[in-house]
């Protein structure tokens, strides 16, 4: 399944619909109130909820539809239970130790890396994403990420598959200025990272997608293409991630995991740079295009605490 959330007109409450054929039918009101109106509610009401919906898209009822091309869709789960991003592209990772002039550290190999994200500045498709006053290098990364559906604890690789429910495009956006004095600090990224993160347009559920094979990666800056990748290149998959985050700690429905970005799928990798203004797309064929537009920058300012530290 396709699905999104969107809002059927304006000012409308968001609804969880599925893609049938150009439209988006909405699944809580085809199901007379059956199924939840929200994509956590729908992930968290598990298979049984799941197979209700995958029957709906495949009857394809007329009615309730909103066309695809009036529908305003917002990040496909605006309310994520918890974000994590990993590193999980050895091309990248051996890119910014060439960059720091230090050796690559074999640790890298030994366990699959993460942060954990700001998962309330959410962002979805179309939407301007902020400049934040305080960096003057804004960076985008083209990245996957999954939705786990099912809650789980010390899971194998194998479990942790069948606990994945979804596929959606996600731009972890980026201040490097600000990351890379918090990672010398060897602490971070904090401000480097949490103002925003953007997902959509679409999740597209576990059962319709394989990451490895189906999921080609193109950056698009105001319509010229930057970078390409497949995320087959990936070192860590996302079942492995799955299983590492919940030895000893539970995952929930709802959590998000982030892949981390391919070679050159940022800024950073390229040695170029976006400006205010520019438009941004991340286009994955099999899941859709995640399209912002980077927003204008109130009145810069340095984060500088020396003074204040010293009162």
């Amino acid at each position: 399944m396709k699905l999104a959330t969107f809002r059927p007109a304006a000012g409308a409450e968001p609804r969880v619909g599925v893609v049938v054929g150009s439209d988006l039918l909405d699944l809580s009101a085809a199901s007379g109130g059956k199924l939840p109106a929200t994509m956590l509610g729908l992930i968290e009401a598990g298979p049984a909820a799941w197979d209700a919906a995958r029957a709906l898209e495949k009857a394809a009822p007329a009615g309730p539809r909103t066309p695809l091309s009036k529908a305003k869709l917002l990040a496909p789960l605006p309310n994520p239970t918890a974000l994590r991003d990993f590193f999980a592209f050895e091309d990248h990772a051996r890119a910014g130790s060439k960059r720091r002039n230090e050796p690559f550290p074999e640790d890298w190999y030994s366990i699959p890396a993460y942060y954990k994200g700001n998962h309330r500045e959410i962002y979805g498709p179309e939407d301007t994403v902020p400049w934040p006053s305080y960096t003057r290098k804004l960076d985008f990364e083209c990245e996957i990420a999954c939705v786990v559906g099912r809650k789980g604890r010390d899971l194998s690789p194998e479990d942790a598959a069948a606990h994945i429910f979804g596929y959606t495009v996600f731009n972890d956006l980026s201040a490097r200025d600000i990351q890379k004095k918090e990672m010398v600090l060897r602490m971070g990224p904090a401000k480097g990272k949490d103002f925003a993160n953007a997902f959509g347009p679409f999740l597209v559920t576990a059962d319709s997608l394989d990451p490895k094979r189906d999921l080609t990666m193109t950056v698009r800056v105001n319509g010229e293409v930057w970078s390409s990748g497949a995320f087959g290149a990936q070192h860590w998959g996302f079942p492995l991630m799955v299983s590492h985050v919940s030895q000893g700690e539970t995952v929930y429905p709802g959590d998000v995991f982030g892949s981390g970005t391919f070679h050159k799928g940022c800024g950073l990798d390229l040695d170029r740079w976006v400006k205010p203004g520019d438009v941004i797309e991340l286009d994955v064929p099999a899941i859709g295009v995640l399209r912002n537009t980077f927003g204008t920058p109130a009145a810069q300012k340095e984060l500088d605490y020396r003074k204040e530290a010293a009162k």
